[in-house]
């Protein structure tokens, strides 16, 4: 104690009231989360409940609590909050994962603009103070991104009566606005921190009547977040920034859509639990194998159906570059798009192997086109059905396979859409990280390609394009590179280059995939979350119509060749080598384009079993498949031109137990532009 005395004596009468005038926070929250779930305020000792979900952290003192975006909350009673001054300031340090979808409350006390005030963190990371002041709602915002990702930030916002609103990032003041007069407390509302009092519908949306509103809170880390009955002037924000010192990184370690083991692995489909990060998982009441990988044993490639893109596939390339695709879309001007997007919680989408063998995977995808508002397209109000969408992926060891979706006849009607291409983007990634300025290539299966640009100032349409485009190519920037081919009567169309300064702006559109809000379009504002972009080409595929079912074919792959060779693959699809000489011991039913494969079932009996593919130049033979209905128990010898295939990686046999038998699946990898004479001997498994 003397030696107190004698410094406060040693002081000059300016220090001494500068000591004596220093604030004291009325309320003190060190986020110290204990394991009942409560945090302690250090100034006056109450507890407060942590709601949600929540994870206790390191902060820049001792403890801190990471938010998860969605659900926590902390939320004090209106008849235990301080008793508010005319003056006051908050304080706090953030840390955030991403930014909020819409202006996020750090700390509020507000009914609606009404009475009370927030101090909110907006979606371009800004720092906001508004405010009821006499007649007035006074609102000062700093610029965008004061606060940062994955850093730690101090904020602070103070009201003076006498002056109005500063506020401040890292100590330095980053707004103010004259606002004089007594405030209006919200003094029967509780106080809330990291989320708002309600519901809110995404910043920046396409439609409004496409979203509703959700619930949201501030995905990141918070920690001494602190109220004070006076205003705090830049020199106290200053030292209470500097106080803390050198903070550690905070526990937000980047994000990344998963895609399973990296590399090449065994052919086949998988079921498997793909991770994201931990509160976006916790979302998820699912069970052990909710979603499935497609890998190569050749390519690093992979084929995704993942919960965080409703399961629409993704092809994503050996350096982590994703590729996916719209699905059956239709819409109106009510409730906006009708699609898988909006299908968030995956309540009507699903996902399940049918075969997984050495010659191919088959995956099946079946979707409900849903609006934001939870209602299906075109239901029927006596039957309660409307239309379902069944996609099924014939996927084949070259990384390459069709998508052949199907609906029952009447159900789609329009307007309707088929296909868009979609890159996505991990948070942090920009398109120029994904695609070249020369993004994609398009050609007709006569061999005539034009390639789409990113450049300055672009014309609105292109004039100098081929007819009959039926293949794209998105150049990316890796060695595996997506591409489609469509079926001839194809109708490519949004052919044009781009604004070069796309590149290096956020992906377009961030409420797919990944994102909860319940929109149906929302313009990114930063490269905080996964994102999709460009959307182009869109095509009008031929639509086929059995009498039950309409249905449409797309070639889809992810592979290293140019466009010479895409070219001839998407020939030997569509249009394939016809068969020829077929023997008595098998019955065809021809090449299916929904399969890529050539058909047959096994007559009764012991005949030969043989046929010749008719290659020529025009209708090449490329990595063929042979499915043979009802082939039974027995292995298999092919033989080519006489010459025996044994099988391994040229030669893959699998086998698909049906209800009625066995089928046998054959894939080769054979390049030819002439006829080849393909025969099949049956086998005791124990020669083969």
């Amino acid at each position: 104690m003397r030696n107190i005395a004698l410094f406060m004596a040693a002081l000059p009468l300016a220090g001494l009231l500068a000591v004596a005038e220093e604030p004291r926070p009325v309320a003190w929250w060190p986020m110290d989360a204990s394991p009942e779930g409560t945090v302690r305020d250090a100034a006056t000792a109450a507890v407060d409940r942590i709601g949600g979900r929540f994870t206790p952290v390191a902060g820049v003192r001792g403890g801190a609590i990471r938010f998860d975006g969605y659900t926590t909350e902390i939320a004090r009673s209106a008849g235990r909050c301080p008793k508010w001054s005319a003056g006051f300031a908050v304080e706090g340090w953030v840390a955030l994962g991403a930014y909020p979808w819409n202006w996020c409350p750090l700390v509020s006390q507000s009914a609606n603009e009404e009475a009370g005030f927030r101090v909110e963190i907006g979606p371009r990371g800004q720092l906001r103070m508004q405010l009821r002041v006499g007649d007035d709602w006074a609102s000062c915002e700093s610029e965008d991104f004061v606060v940062d990702l994955r850093r730690w930030t101090h904020l602070a916002a103070s009201f003076d009566p006498a002056t109005g609103i500063a506020l401040f990032a890292d100590g330095a003041q980053v707004g103010s606005l004259k606002a004089t007069g007594d405030p209006v407390f919200a003094e029967k509302v509780a106080l809330v921190i990291g989320t708002g009092h309600g519901p809110a519908k995404p910043s920046h949306l396409h439609r409004d009547y496409g979203t509703l509103e959700s619930w949201f809170s501030l995905d990141g880390i918070i920690d001494e977040v602190k109220i004070y009955d006076r205003p705090l002037d830049a020199r106290q924000v200053k030292m209470a920034f500097a106080d803390v010192g050198t903070t550690a990184d905070p526990e937000l370690p980047p994000r990344r859509l998963p895609s399973g083991p990296p590399g090449a692995g065994r052919f086949g489909a998988y079921y498997t639990h793909l991770q994201y990060y931990p509160e976006w998982d916790a979302l998820w009441p699912v069970g052990g194998d909710p979603d499935v990988v497609v890998r190569f044993d050749q390519s690093p490639a992979r084929v995704v159906f993942w919960r965080g893109t409703r399961y629409s596939p993704a092809w994503v390339s050996g350096n982590d570059l994703w590729m996916a695709d719209q699905s059956v879309e239709a819409w109106n001007d009510e409730q906006g798009c009708f699609e898988h997007m909006q299908d968030r919680r995956c309540r009507y989408s699903h996902v399940r192997v049918i075969e997984s063998h050495e010659a191919r995977v088959v995956v099946h995808w079946r979707y409900a086109p849903v609006s934001a508002h939870d209602e299906l397209w075109r239901e029927d109000p006596k039957t309660t059905r409307a239309c379902w969408v069944d996609e099924y992926y014939y996927i084949y060891p070259d990384v390459v396979g069709i998508r052949n979706v199907s609906w029952k006849s009447g159900t789609l009607g329009g307007p309707r859409q088929f296909q868009e291409s979609l890159p996505l983007t991990h948070p942090g990634q920009y398109p120029h990280e994904v695609v070249e300025p020369a993004w994609a290539t398009v050609a007709n299966y006569a061999g005539q390609t034009a390639v789409l640009r990113y450049r300055e100032n672009p014309p609105k349409e292109r004039d100098d394009l081929p007819d009959a485009l039926t293949i794209q190519r998105y150049n990316f920037k890796s060695e595996q590179k997506p591409f489609i081919c469509f079926e001839p009567g194809n109708r490519m169309k949004y052919l044009s280059d781009r604004d070069i300064g796309a590149l290096h702006r956020p992906g377009a559109c961030n409420h797919w995939p990944v994102g909860q809000a319940i929109c149906d379009g929302r313009t990114s504002q930063a490269a905080d979350r996964p994102t999709h972009f460009n959307g182009f080409p869109i095509s009008d595929p031929p639509i086929h119509d059995d009498g039950e079912r309409e249905s449409w074919y797309g070639l889809y792959g992810m592979t290293g060749n140019e466009m010479p060779d895409l070219v001839r693959i998407g020939r030997s699809w569509a249009h394939a080598a016809a068969l020829q000489d077929v023997t008595d011991g098998l019955v065809t039913a021809g090449y299916d384009r929904g399969q890529r494969a050539y058909l047959f079932s096994r007559r009764s009996g012991d005949g030969e079993m043989a046929f010749t593919l008719a290659a020529n130049r025009e209708s090449p033979v490329i990595n063929p498949a042979i499915v043979i209905a009802g082939w039974g128990g027995e292995g298999v010898a092919v033989e080519i031109d006489g010459r025996r295939i044994q099988p391994g990686p040229d030669c893959r046999i699998g086998r698909v137990e049906r209800l009625d038998g066995r089928d046998l699946v054959i894939w080769l990898a054979l390049d030819s532009v002439t006829p080849m004479h393909i025969q099949l001997i049956p086998q005791d498994h124990s020669n083969q």
